[in-house]
């Protein structure tokens, strides 16, 4: 995949860098979206003045992290670090929110390049409970998951990050959830995987963020928290 191609499937954050780069951030988005990225939004924008360089793949607005978004995401990673001369030594950070958390934590155990840290906003933990916690659901996740030839509980199973805890890497995690949120809801999804993942001895921070819907209102300290987050696990 050479630049051009590289700028066609993912809008990259180079123009907004503070410095030299000292980590690649991909950026994974929420179900349903389908505009094509042209500006950072706050979060990226921190993150890319503390040299983190933003990668925001436009893998398709229903995707669930599927295996072909997953092949997706490992190209497009390759790409930017031989564009950018980079090596290993610069860590690869996933982050998302709703979906993009599902494919922010379910990337680390599957990504082609390892994954040094996560973070997940309000993410769909448990894709098994998910597919029946709103009538719109089934729609996006029947289709992601189309062509495949496993049944659908074992599809669910392996596209949940709740499922695939024991897999998972031993690196830093942060979750954020809001107690208010109608649309993931908190008790069915981050409790339960932040649960099992210190059950398991993985490092996960947690925020309970009081009053927090789906997204919003938003305190402006867990987005600084995103931002210190990821600025701490830069190279």
């Amino acid at each position: 995949m050479d630049e051009q191609r590289m700028r066609q499937v993912a809008w990259i954050g180079d123009a907004y860098m503070g410095g030299p780069i000292r980590g690649v951030v991909l950026s994974f988005h929420g179900l349903g979206e389908l505009g094509v990225k042209k500006e950072p939004g706050t979060v990226e924008l921190g993150m890319a003045r503390a040299g983190g360089l933003v990668v925001y793949p436009f893998y398709g607005p229903w995707a669930w992290m599927n295996r072909l978004a997953r092949a997706f995401v490992d190209e497009v990673v390759e790409a930017v670090y031989r564009h950018f001369g980079l090596d290993d030594s610069v860590p690869l950070i996933s982050t998302g929110a709703s979906m993009g958390g599902q494919a922010s934590l379910l990337y680390t155990r599957y990504a082609g390049r390892a994954v040094k840290a996560c973070y997940a906003l309000y993410p769909v933990c448990d894709l098994k409970y998910h597919f029946s916690e709103r009538p719109d659901l089934p729609t996006s996740i029947l289709y992601a998951f189309r062509g495949y030839e496993e049944d659908l509980d074992t599809l669910l199973a392996e596209h949940s990050p709740l499922a695939q805890v024991a897999h998972m890497p031993d690196i830093p995690y942060l979750l954020a959830h809001g107690d208010k949120d109608g649309a993931v809801f908190k008790a069915h999804h981050s409790d339960r995987m932040v649960a099992a993942m210190r059950d398991r001895g993985l490092r996960v921070e947690y925020v309970e963020v009081p009053g927090l819907g789906h997204g919003s209102p938003m305190p402006i300290e867990v987005l600084a928290g995103q931002i210190e987050f990821v600025a701490e696990h830069l190279a």
